[in-house]
């Protein structure tokens, strides 16, 4: 006789003292700078520490929606991927929010360091993404079964061998921006998965930001648009990148004026 053993149930994830960067608040919403290192919502090899157990200590309970899990949440960012995020309080900010961003009219701006001299100023990568045949956490271009994908560009500073782009998405697959870096070339970086190996800046994971992040309001019908401030290591690259610039940019030191001496002694 077979037996079949259930898998364990999922505990409600329970609140938790973690600190928050609160960019805006009300009765509906909460607009947070998610940071770096922070998992979203509980799940296999993170159970707790999350910023739904962050949230659920700031705010108490969260609308649920179809996934007790995720009390709130109507949108993701990676791990290591910092920014702002949307939490829904309310119901009605639960369903207007899904709506939204399953109507794609989400505004969403990222800005991302990636590798090389980008070549054009702007520009538009369309390529569908599906999972990876053999490494299955990971997410790649695939010719066939994948889900379209559109990633707008366009080149805010340019250090040479380094790009800081601004990023805006059409769509939201997994790892998104990301994998499309990497697909033309430009993988960003910091990223464990999809870059170059060992950054040589003093960063842990990917430096990607979503920098502004816009949706009508739940409550008053109007547009809304928050921007949320760079974490401290994508701030200390682009000022390393930027002082880089700047002396490669001077004109070599002048030592000494030898001609002038010599005539002024003859």
């Amino acid at each position: 006789m077979d037996i079949v053993i259930p898998p364990p149930a999922e505990r409600p994830p329970e609140p938790e003292p973690i600190p928050l960067s609160i960019l805006y608040e009300d009765e509906d919403i909460i607009v947070i700078n998610k940071q770096k290192g922070l998992v979203v919502h509980p799940a296999a090899g993170a159970p707790t520490g999350t910023l739904v157990n962050a949230l659920l200590h700031h705010v108490g309970p969260l609308p649920v929606g179809g996934d007790d899990t995720r009390p709130g949440i109507v949108h993701r960012l990676d791990k290591d991927t910092s920014g702002a995020m949307v939490v829904a309080k309310s119901e009605r900010a639960y369903h207007s929010l899904g709506r939204q961003f399953r109507a794609k009219t989400v505004k969403r701006v990222y800005w991302a360091l990636v590798h090389g001299d980008v070549k054009d100023d702007r520009g538009v990568v369309a390529a569908p993404i599906g999972r990876h045949e053999i490494h299955r956490q990971k997410m790649t271009v695939v010719h066939h079964g994948g889900r379209e994908a559109y990633t707008h560009y366009r080149v805010l500073e340019r250090f040479g061998d380094y790009t800081l782009l601004e990023c805006r998405l059409e769509t939201g697959r997994t790892h998104q921006i990301r994998v499309h870096m990497a697909h033309i070339g430009h993988p960003i970086v910091g990223d464990p998965v999809y870059g170059r190996g060992q950054s040589p800046f003093p960063v842990e994971g990917q430096l990607l930001h979503a920098y502004r992040l816009g949706f009508i309001h739940p409550g008053t019908g109007e547009f809304v648009e928050f921007c949320a401030p760079l974490p401290q290591d994508m701030e200390d690259a682009l000022h390393a990148l930027r002082d880089r610039r700047k002396k490669a940019d001077e004109p070599p030191a002048r030592e000494g004026f030898v001609g002038d001496r010599g005539s002024a002694g003859r």
